[in-house]
């Protein structure tokens, strides 16, 4: 399992600065819902895969899989979201690369400020849509895939807090740097500070984080609101800017390159309508 760690403090903010920012508001559903987590069981050994020494005569078994401790390592799980009945599930079907390249007359920074607020926005709304699943219960931490992330407080202390906890650290500190006007100014004439590239970088990891851990532990449950397709679409969206601007490191979005090669590539035009047979164009119907 890997770890990772964020070395940001940041504590619940409840300030209003002027800005706009959507509030975790979960949104209720009636579905009941069971999840289960299939699973691949690893296959059983042949005794017929083990051979002989050439001197002792002694079987030569093979490498065994087991952990040092004398546990096997748990199986891989299937992945819900990489089946096509989902994948296929957009809101849109045109190429999302067309919605973040930087326009002529745009500046930079302005369109690097304006789309990460959307995206804080986007992300903070699609978490409260499945929030009352994520609980210290069902989550007790914040992981996607192999990784486990961690936060630190506000003394330096590594903390493995829940998912919900995480996630609502993360969602402070966007929102804290979103409405601080010398960080993301709105008036004419207001300078960004040197520093704003490098918060833009840290918010986008973040974002990533709580995508992340949607896809990984509350794709059931998105999949039960048919909230699927505006998913697949937020997170294609999303990955498609920070790659156009460089703003997350590959090694932390590796994690989901499956989902990310299959949700970025853009979808195939529809296939032309049959045009009509001759006999049928010259067809007169009598009355």
């Amino acid at each position: 399992m890997t770890e990772v760690t964020d070395r940001t403090t940041a504590q619940p903010d409840t300030h209003d600065t002027g800005r706009t920012a959507t509030p975790l508001a979960p949104l209720r559903s009636r579905c009941q819902l069971k999840p289960t987590d299939p699973t691949v069981s690893p296959p059983l050994r042949d005794p017929s895969q083990l051979s002989r020494g050439p001197k002792q005569g002694r079987p030569l078994e093979l490498k065994s899989k087991t952990k040092p401790n004398g546990k096997k390592p748990p199986p891989e799980e299937k992945k819900q979201y990489l089946e096509l009945e989902y994948t296929k599930i957009r809101v849109v079907d045109f190429d999302l690369k067309e919605l973040v390249v930087l326009p002529r007359e745009i500046d930079l920074n302005e369109w690097l400020a304006s789309n990460t607020t959307t995206f804080f926005n986007l992300i903070n709304l699609q978490y409260s849509t499945i929030s009352e699943f994520c609980t210290g219960d069902t989550c007790q931490a914040m992981n996607a895939c192999n990784t486990i992330y961690y936060w630190y407080d506000e003394r330096g202390k590594k903390t493995k807090c829940t998912a919900p906890q995480y996630v609502d650290f993360v969602m402070s500190l966007c929102q804290k740097l979103v409405t601080d006007e010398e960080i993301f100014p709105t008036k004419y004439g207001k300078e960004f500070p040197n520093s704003f590239e490098s918060l833009v970088k840290k918010i986008c990891r973040y974002l990533f984080h709580v995508l992340a851990h949607l896809y990984w532990a509350h794709f059931k449950e998105t999949v039960a609101l048919e909230l699927q397709g505006h998913l697949n679409t937020l997170y294609a969206h999303f990955i498609v800017f920070v790659r156009e601007f460089n703003l997350v490191d590959p090694k932390e979005t590796c994690i989901m390159d499956d989902l990310s090669e299959v949700l970025c590539t853009p979808a195939p035009p529809p296939a032309p309508a049959p045009a009509p047979s001759p006999s049928s164009q010259n067809h007169v119907t009598e009355r």
